[in-house]
């Protein structure tokens, strides 16, 4: 991410990859499938919109995750940090090298367009990646394209981190 700071504003970069399935490693599609998967192990019956989420530790283990929602809202949890947690809990000396997030809409299909990461599920993606202290691949699937972000980093520009409550 590139910052400018002028006089009175900073201006912030991000580069976000958009690309087609086919452009994908086999590495990265096979998280893709896995996270497509995933959304069917999800238990959404309020919003009825169904997120898988995939992701690849620096060894090649593959933990995923779905969204889990619960009638009192705040004791539900998204599928990336469903995905997240179970992997830092039982691989924590494991950096996690790529995630893939996709979701089936209220009609039942894969969205169209490649889904983002909530504010909270950005929140301890950045924390993850900072903790490994290695770069953490973002797929954002849709069916019409991706989106790939090099790093977790790049989706939080203005960061919370532990450097801030020092």
């Amino acid at each position: 991410m590139d910052k400018l700071l002028t006089m009175d504003k900073l201006i912030l970069t991000t580069e976000i990859y958009v690309k087609q399935e086919s452009e994908l490693t086999a590495e990265e599609r096979t998280l893709v499938e896995t996270a497509k998967k995933s959304t069917f192990q999800s238990y959404a019956p309020y919003s009825g919109f169904h997120v898988g989420a995939a992701l690849m530790l620096d060894d090649g283990t593959i933990v995923s995750g779905s969204n889990q929602e619960n009638c009192a809202y705040p004791s539900g949890t998204c599928a990336e940090r469903t995905a997240v947690f179970y992997a830092n809990s039982q691989y924590p000396e494991k950096a996690v090298k790529s995630l893939c997030i996709a979701a089936r809409d209220t009609s039942g299909e894969f969205t169209e367009n490649p889904i983002p990461p909530c504010g909270s599920c950005r929140q301890v993606l950045l924390e993850t990646e900072k903790r490994s202290g290695k770069p953490m691949k973002i797929l954002m699937y849709g069916t019409s394209y991706l989106y790939v972000i090099e790093s977790a980093n790049l989706l939080l520009p203005l960061q919370f981190d532990k450097e801030i409550i020092k």
